[in-house]
């Protein structure tokens, strides 16, 4: 049995398995296949968190679990107390090449192990109170003295964000004026300083002009108050910030000048990253081989591709944690069934029905039901769809319905065209349709 996991963790994981969804925290109670990775990522998450950088690339097919180790990776950050943000590459609404929309999400989506997105504002504040700290401590200035303690906490803004100052002085100034309008109680200019602060474009030119601010943030500034942000989170005592942008193969099916401008906005990323100008930044990219290997993706810039080059021609058995670029194979079989059995252990804790669980959905019936499912879809393709089915189509029965045997009533599992998505639909091409097909647990 699994270890002992409060009634509201178990829910939040169960509820997301039988939606089909990956969910948004929690994975370490089913993370199975992850041991491989958990010594290096580990060093090299603390590596970034004493003032360094990092750079991953994760290379998997689709249904091979890259969204999965994503978020598994962002909770072993958040344990070790970094920030972390998870970003959607798309051609509308975060285009890699507009690094100013990346920023923005990355803002949107910040989350710390006591804050699940959003985290900037309680960021912000948590540093203005460690400065206001510094200065009494180091200038020697007293609370009690209103004026003194804001020119010194001005001061020690601008000096702790000279180093972001040279590509967005106005990170900075947004910041002293934010503190201004909190103490002065016009929560209205606090609140638009902070959403520009953020990335958001549409601050009224009227907020802008109180702080003697010009113009949005662009691509030119983007890293510049990407750089401020991993110093106001380094001083709150968060180490280090985890962004990873997910399903990155969406460039392939860009424009072709919008295509190489991304790409090169990635290269751009990854030497800064080498330059060792982002301290504390930890960047993770995934993506499909064809992404990596293909003349529409990487391949593409040659300068690009000899960064993330690794020969993965070898076993897969030998390859490299510590490489640039590594793959997910997908789950085995043997997986497959080990994470399956995990998520009805954890299923079972704790239900009325525990007992009945435990011997009517047994290690040999999560066999089979693995079995069959990855029978049809291929083993790789088939975790989303077997664990939705485990959750959906047998626990929630056998725990709702005393007189229900899976064994029994269950002995036919229809995959439905809507069970799928588009990759696993692919996965079923040979057949005419997906109602079509019944597997056969008998």
């Amino acid at each position: 049995m699994t270890r002992k996991v409060s009634r509201a963790r178990r829910r939040r994981v169960i509820d997301a398995l039988g939606r089909g969804t990956v969910p948004q925290s929690d994975l370490d109670l089913f993370a199975v296949g992850m041991e491989r990775f958990e010594k290096v990522l580990t060093d090299e998450l603390a590596a970034v968190a004493a003032g360094g950088s990092g750079f991953k690339a994760v290379r998997g097919e689709y249904g091979s679990g890259k969204t999965f180790f994503a978020r598994w990776l962002a909770e072993k950050a958040k344990r070790m107390k970094m920030a972390a943000s998870e970003v959607q590459i798309s051609d509308r609404i975060t285009p890699l090449h507009r690094l100013e929309t990346v920023y923005r999400a990355v803002v949107a989506g910040l989350s710390t192990s006591s804050t699940t997105s959003g985290a900037l504002r309680d960021i912000v504040d948590e540093w203005l109170l460690v400065l206001e700290s510094d200065a009494e401590s180091i200038k020697g200035v007293s609370r009690d003295d209103r004026r003194s303690m804001a020119d010194a906490v001005d001061e020690l803004i601008e000096s702790r964000l000279k180093d972001a100052a040279k590509d967005a002085p106005a990170f900075a100034t947004a910041l002293r004026f934010y503190r201004r309008a909190r103490l002065a109680g016009d929560h209205a200019l606090a609140d638009g300083l902070l959403a520009w602060v953020g990335g958001e474009p549409n601050v009224s030119a009227t907020v802008r002009r109180q702080a003697g601010i010009k113009g949005d943030i662009d691509s030119g500034s983007a890293l510049g108050f990407l750089r401020g942000l991993l110093t106001v989170l380094r001083e709150c005592e968060y180490p280090g910030l985890l962004i990873v942008l997910d399903e990155i193969e969406t460039l392939q099916r860009m424009r072709s000048d919008i295509r190489d401008k991304s790409l090169n906005a990635l290269r751009q990323l990854i030497d800064e990253i080498d330059k060792g100008s982002l301290p504390g930044l930890y960047l993770v990219i995934t993506g499909t081989p064809a992404f990596f290997e293909g003349q529409q993706g990487v391949q593409r810039l040659t300068p690009l591709a000899q960064r993330l080059a690794v020969d993965f021609d070898t076993d897969p058995r030998f390859d490299s944690v510590r490489a640039v670029q590594i793959r997910l194979l997908g789950f085995d079989r043997d997986q497959l069934v080990q994470l399956g059995c995990a998520v009805r252990d954890l299923y079972a804790q704790g239900d009325p029905a525990e007992e009945r669980i435990m011997r009517l959905v047994d290690d040999a019936y999560v066999k089979e039901l693995a079995t069959a499912v990855a029978g049809q879809l291929g083993v790789g393709a088939a975790p989303r769809v077997f664990l939705r089915k485990l959750v959906s189509d047998v626990l929630y029965r056998v725990s709702e319905h005393p007189d229900f045997d899976p064994r029994l009533h269950y002995r036919k599992v229809r995959i439905a065209e809507t069970d799928l998505n588009e990759e696993e639909r692919n996965a079923l091409r040979r057949f005419a349709s997906a109602d079509d097909v019944e597997l056969d647990l008998t």
